[in-house]
């Protein structure tokens, strides 16, 4: 989901008033649907940020797309609202200038990849349109975990390597062909890739899908359900760095070619 949401206040880490004792406790590795335990203390009028742990990967900077899981969930009964961890598809937060909620921005810029923050913070000041709030009340106190999985330009692509464009006579019922050999990492299945790509339709091979249009890289778990049935076994063993024509078949077919940027296996 992209998520593009007014700034309405500025904030320093860890700031707001809250009684003692009233920091939530969040437990669980890095990449795992985190267990939060919310105390019975009131938590504060002001946003806070806390850094749980710090990963060893690149900072996130200004102008970054970063791809995180978030969970969140409401202080008042511990109730939970989202989770990109049930769905297999981490957040993509487009920093490009546009308004993002300054709680967001505090809270992913100028993180390092694999960090774990939490965000403390009224509705009104952590969510937007792009999030529903139905049940939520601007005034309701909501906690959100964030993984930190990366930053990455939007324009982030092989090095040295053109933009990718479907091969001739590539056909739905073709095999996933390998058109650049990567290097890097090995994909395994169950762990998360950070892709860009295009798709073109059968036959007419008209682009209909382009991550490089929609504001760059993207995040998904290579499990099934999360993205396309072809996607899992003709990504899977590929290293970072590789670049693959995956055509998948169906009603509707369509021709993928795809570019592994980076992969983030679980610990």
């Amino acid at each position: 989901m992209r998520l593009f949401w007014p700034a309405l206040l500025m904030l320093t880490a860890s700031c707001g008033v809250a009684e003692e004792g009233s920091q939530p406790v969040v437990t669980g590795r890095f990449g795992s649907k985190p267990i939060v335990d919310i105390p019975k203390g009131q938590p504060g009028r002001t946003p806070r940020i806390t850094v749980l742990s710090v990963g060893s990967g690149r900072r996130t900077v200004p102008g970054d797309v970063v791809l995180t899981d978030v969970d969140i969930r409401g202080w008042s009964g511990n109730r939970p609202y989202l989770s990109t961890h049930d769905g297999h598809q981490p957040t993509k937060v487009v920093f490009d200038g546009r308004q993002v909620a300054e709680t967001w921005r505090q809270s992913l810029i100028g993180r390092p990849a694999g960090s774990r923050v939490m965000l403390v913070s009224p509705a009104g000041e952590a969510m937007g349109p792009d999030v529903p709030l139905t049940g939520v009340s601007p005034a309701d106190t909501l906690v959100l975990v964030f993984d930190i999985l990366g930053g990455y330009p939007a324009d982030a692509r092989l090095v040295g390597r053109t933009l990718p464009v479907v091969p001739a006579g590539l056909t739905p019922a073709d095999p996933p062909r390998t058109l650049i050999d990567g290097s890097g990492p090995e994909v395994v299945a169950g762990s998360k890739v950070v892709i860009q790509y295009v798709a073109a339709a059968w036959p007419s091979r008209a682009v209909v899908d382009s991550s490089y249009r929609r504001g760059g890289p993207s995040a998904f778990t290579l499990v099934a359900g999360s993205v396309p049935e072809a996607w899992v076994g003709a990504l899977a063993g590929r290293r970072v760095g590789s670049r693959v024509a995956v055509p998948s078949p169906g009603a509707e077919p369509v021709l993928y070619v795809i570019d592994i940027l980076d992969t983030i296996t679980p610990a």
